[in-house]
């Protein structure tokens, strides 16, 4: 089983958020979990839901600041192993290209 997290931690301050985001993200080096960064959010697959909420409580405690503000979105597909990047795929696959594209300027 693949559970899949969206995970975003910051502190609440004026300013780039950016060192504190870091800290966050490297606290999930200590977990047997996989993520990718985005400018959004991290996503974070684990083998099981305790690895992922340690994970995410991790990175929530690795931020400094008076005010953290921690969003989680769980996909805990019980009965189905599937990768986020397998979700994608399948996306793109109805799309007929790449879900993405450059925003022209």
């Amino acid at each position: 089983m693949t559970v899949i997290g969206f995970l975003s931690v910051a502190p609440v301050v004026e300013g780039s958020m950016s060192e504190e985001v870091a800290k966050a993200v490297a606290a999930l080096d200590e977990f047997d979990v996989g993520y990718e960064t985005t400018p959004m959010g991290t996503i974070i697959e684990a083998d099981d839901s305790a690895e992922l909420f340690a994970a995410a409580g991790a990175a929530h405690e690795a931020v400094d600041g008076d005010r953290v503000s921690t969003f989680l979105k769980v996909d805990d597909k019980r009965t189905v192993d599937q990768a986020a990047s397998e979700k994608v795929d399948a996306v793109e696959e109805h799309l007929g290209r790449e879900a993405r594209r450059e925003r022209s300027e």
